[in-house]
């Protein structure tokens, strides 16, 4: 489950940024700068979620697909919703000031990208085959 690899990053980054904390920015600063970052990432997600929910297909990545969405955020990027995770874990690390937690979105995204977004796109090329294609060849992977 991704929520669970980029809960289990965060904790892990937490747990090293208290044992041997590190500064990313000025305090001033990442306020803004990860408030922006979070709210961004938190937008994104409602936003896929909602798009995901009319188009009848599950948000859950463990259950089947039913529907190719290419409407809304789909419409720029084929995994809005990891990226709007990963929008969520970095504005959090900057928000907290914790360089640790941000160290750690380093092995997250490969493990995504790897690990789960490359199994993703096999399913979905052999469930939904040219129609895939196509969009694959309209919609960038992240951004």
């Amino acid at each position: 489950m991704p929520p669970l690899l980029y809960g289990v990053a965060l904790a892990a980054g937490f747990l090293l940024q208290w044992i041997a904390g590190r500064p990313i920015l000025p305090s001033s600063v990442r306020y803004w700068v990860g408030g922006v970052v979070l709210a961004s990432g938190v937008v994104l997600a409602l936003w896929g979620r909602r798009v995901m929910e009319r188009a009848g297909t599950n948000v859950n990545p463990t259950l089947p697909t039913t529907a190719l969405v290419a409407t809304g955020p789909f419409r720029f990027s084929r995994n809005p919703l990891y990226v709007a995770l990963t929008l969520i874990y970095i504005g959090l690390a900057l928000l907290t000031n914790a360089l640790w937690v941000l160290v750690l979105i380093v092995p997250v995204l490969f493990v995504m990208h790897y690990g789960v977004v490359r199994r993703e796109e096999r399913y979905l090329d052999a469930k939904f085959g040219d129609a895939y294609r196509a969009y694959c060849s309209r919609v960038r992977r992240y951004l």
